[in-house]
């Protein structure tokens, strides 16, 4: 007999965005590194309708952003 629940395991895997991130692009920048200054740029904003949407945005993808501190 079948069981009423499948699943499938799933490896997930969590990206660190450092803040500060990048202020502006420059020429030479890798795509991580504009990526990374997309997703820090994002998360300047004032806006709270913004950083919530943002934040559901990053539980869901598995996206942690960390103050650097030194």
């Amino acid at each position: 007999m079948a069981s009423s629940i499948e699943y499938q395991k799933q490896m997930t895997e969590i990206i660190y965005v450092n803040l500060p991130g990048p202020e502006e692009p420059i020429p030479g920048m890798t795509g991580g590194e504009l990526l990374h200054g997309f997703l820090a740029e994002l998360r300047r904003s004032n806006s709270g309708e913004i950083n919530s949407f943002i934040n559901n945005l990053c539980s869901k993808w598995n996206v942690r952003y960390r103050e650097m501190r030194g």
